[in-house]
């Protein structure tokens, strides 16, 4: 498949699927679905919108930092100023092309500081792991602190699902059995597969992606870059929980509540729609929803808070990606400038 033709069949997908779950929303919200938003936007208290903004960034201060102790072990020593430009890059890229930011932040990095993409991917590639133990660590906090509510979330998430569960089995089992013939005709073929020229670029991009991903066992500053590590989480959580003061609605929301807001924001934003539009709202919704349930309220009123909440945390970490994403444009292309000069 063309590159070009992959990359606007991925954008459409994505659009698309943020259209549809914008449009379940709109429709579960009924005819005062811009009036909501106008107001949210109106009658919300921008000191605590600024400061969440200030825990956002320094999330990506966090991980700049962190993705250069990744690439030390490979005898690579950064700039933490470049490392954030190319990190800001990717999450750009990612509002048009889920998950290409990541592909995106280390083509990035490869023209200002000379890091093979391979190194750098595969160092890309252990953040999500480390990440993704952080997220279930942080779901872990939501179900000792919010654990019927958590429950309460997963039951509404399953009524909002289709019913068709057996074509879902279906496709399942069609995507196994096509697995396994592609392993067997490649264990059949495997002698002169590895003599074709591909194969051999292919191991070689495998093999620089291992040595990224083995770069976490060989770190010069563990301690470092576990702090740092849950630096980032922390500043994810005060960026999600102090939105909540923005509103009357949510002011009074504990802390211990924030972790649930978290692990359903961070659920929300693994789905595939551009820059996690309608999913994150979604996901709020019916957090929301499953909230109010378990305070004795309406859960047609949650869904309504929950869409207010999402309106403002959302938007605000869309304008933090677009303004960053912008700045690392020009930063980038003038570092590269120097890099030519230099060389």
């Amino acid at each position: 498949m063309n590159k070009k033709f992959k990359n606007i069949l991925t954008i459409t997908v994505s659009i698309l699927i943020a259209s549809v779950l914008m449009f379940l929303v709109s429709k579960s919200l009924g005819d005062n679905f811009i009036e909501k938003t106008i107001s949210t936007a109106k009658r919300a208290n921008y000191f605590w919108i600024s400061m969440a903004a200030f825990f956002g960034l320094g999330a990506y201060w966090f991980r700049a930092i962190r993705w250069n102790l990744l690439l030390e072990p490979m005898g690579y020593k950064i700039k933490n100023s470049n490392a954030l430009w190319a990190l800001s890059f990717g999450y750009f890229l990612n509002l048009g092309i889920p998950r290409m930011g990541e592909i995106g932040r280390a083509t990035a990095l490869q023209t200002v500081e000379k890091v093979p993409f391979t190194n750098s991917f595969g160092t890309v590639v252990t953040e999500r792991i480390i990440d993704l133990f952080f997220m279930i660590f942080f779901i872990l906090l939501s179900l000792i602190f919010n654990y019927s509510t958590l429950l309460s979330f997963f039951d509404l998430l399953g009524k909002n699902e289709s019913n068709n569960v057996e074509q879902n089995y279906t496709i399942y089992y069609v995507l196994i059995t096509v697995i396994l013939l592609c392993s067997i005709l490649l264990y059949i073929f495997r002698k002169k597969l590895l003599k074709l020229s591909i194969t051999k670029k292919i191991l070689l991009f495998l093999k620089g992606i291992i040595d990224g991903l083995a770069s976490v066992l060989k770190l010069k500053q563990r301690i470092k870059f576990v702090l740092l590590s849950f630096g980032i989480w922390i500043c994810y959580f005060f960026a999600s929980y102090l939105v909540v003061f923005a509103l009357p609605e949510t002011s009074s929301i504990p802390v211990q509540t924030g972790f649930y807001i978290l692990s359903i924001g961070s659920l929300g934003m693994l789905v595939p729609a551009s820059g996690g539009i309608g999913a994150f709202h979604l996901a709020m919704m019916i957090g929301f929803a499953a909230l109010y349930l378990q305070w004795g309220k309406s859960i047609d009123e949650g869904k309504e808070i929950g869409y207010s909440y999402a309106i403002l945390a959302h938007t605000l970490q869309m304008v933090l990606m677009i303004l960053m994403g912008i700045i690392s444009i020009i930063v980038l292309a003038r570092n590269k400038d120097k890099q030519v000069l230099k060389n």
